[in-house]
């Protein structure tokens, strides 16, 4: 984990303003990407989001089902182990 030695203050609405030379580096557009949060301790961690599959963390050729992230390669072992997933969205 790389130090900036930035502090900064949390607004009354619990908001907090991620600096831009940070927004940059991560490559975070403002209204289009997600991060995530993550605790762990007295530690927050901010990461950029990636949607990726449940089961192996892949984020190529992802599908929908029920809420949940698939890849194409966890969907095909699905079916070979005869889960049905007639309801799987692209």
């Amino acid at each position: 984990m790389k130090a900036v030695g930035c502090v900064r203050q949390i607004d009354k609405l619990g908001r907090l303003v991620i600096p831009s030379y940070i927004r940059k580096s991560l490559d975070l557009e403002k209204g289009i990407d997600f991060v995530e949060f993550f605790t762990d301790g007295d530690s927050i961690i901010i990461k950029k989001y990636r949607p990726a599959c449940v089961f192996c963390k892949s984020d190529e050729k992802l599908t929908t089902f029920k809420e949940q992230m698939i890849c194409e390669t966890c969907l095909e072992e699905l079916k070979k182990d005869g889960i049905s997933l007639s309801s799987a969205e692209d």
